[in-house]
């Protein structure tokens, strides 16, 4: 049932995606340009230390199988809080994707201001690829819950919920193995000393499959 509830909510999660791409974009832009903002966000040397050293070693700085056991762990969570809080008319999944969209903004952006995109494009492209992706699917599904919530259709409150929970769960057993791929690559993929264009190619290939 995971790729057909993934089919027929392709419609939630595409324009999910597309969202949370044109918001972290701008304000990934705005951080880079604009200093006072980069000022707000933390000291010179701590900006310095994050994008010359710390993100980059985060993905190296544990062993890579409890990495990437911490990583499924966490991305499941955001998945099934995602999934799980739509049924609160999608409120709690806009402010979660809203948050992460935040998130990746600001490393995306402090990292640009430094010269040092590439890096980061080089390392969270990867398994972002597929992790983010995930996170999608998890949120349009979420989305679409709470809509149903708002307007059930030709049925009753009731069984439209039932029916679409049913896909819900469906959604969320699927997207536990796709996040354990993106965590394995994360931790093994993401830090090793394999040149970017491979990296990106593995998140790629999964990503298809």
């Amino acid at each position: 049932g995971f790729p057909a509830a993934v089919y027929r909510s392709r419609r939630w999660w595409v324009s999910t995606a597309l969202a949370f791409m044109a918001v972290s974009t701008l304000l990934g832009w705005w951080v880079a340009v604009t200093p006072s903002v980069q000022a707000g966000i933390g000291a010179p040397d701590e900006i310095r230390q994050l994008v010359e050293q710390d993100f980059e070693d985060y993905y190296s700085a544990n062993p890579a199988g409890s990495f990437a056991a911490q990583v499924w762990t966490n991305n499941a969570w955001v998945a099934a809080g995602v999934l799980v809080l739509g049924v609160f008319l999608g409120l709690p999944v806009i402010f979660i994707l809203l948050t992460n969209a935040v998130n990746v903004a600001v490393s995306a952006g402090l990292m640009a201001a430094h010269g040092r995109l590439d890096i980061f494009l080089g390392l969270i492209t990867p398994h972002g690829l597929l992790e983010l992706t995930a996170v999608f699917v998890a949120a349009g599904t979420g989305l679409r819950l709470g809509w149903t919530v708002i307007d059930p259709g030709p049925r009753s409150r009731g069984e439209a919920l039932a029916e679409q929970g049913r896909a819900a769960v469906g959604v969320a057993i699927g997207l536990t193995g796709v996040l354990f791929v993106s965590g394995v690559i994360e931790a093994f993929v993401t830090p090793s000393g394999l040149p970017t264009w491979a990296r990106v190619g593995i998140g790629v290939l999964a990503l298809v499959a």
